[in-house]
């Protein structure tokens, strides 16, 4: 992060499945955590992963100098490919 920021905390209400809260109760309580650390950490872990996927998907291969592809050869036919790197 860039920037000066400052830490607030804000109270919301947020609906959620009983059977979820449940669960996160359960791991709070068996980790000595509080419900809002767990949520918080859970939310963290599910927008960064998000944010991951993304910047997979705008990856860029690197591309080396050289002729192209050779006159005959189908990418789309890996058994051709195959015969023509063993010959």
């Amino acid at each position: 992060m860039t920037g000066t920021y400052v830490l607030m905390r804000v109270r919301t209400t947020v609906r959620l499945d009983p059977h979820l809260l449940a669960e996160a109760k359960r791991v709070a309580a068996a980790n000595g955590r509080t419900l809002t650390a767990v949520i918080e950490d859970a939310l963290r872990e599910s927008l960064t992963r998000r944010s991951r996927r993304r910047t997979r998907t705008s990856l860029k291969l690197p591309t080396f100098a050289g002729q192209g592809i050779h006159a005959g050869v189908d990418l789309d036919n890996s058994t051709a490919l195959l015969d023509l790197m063993e010959s």
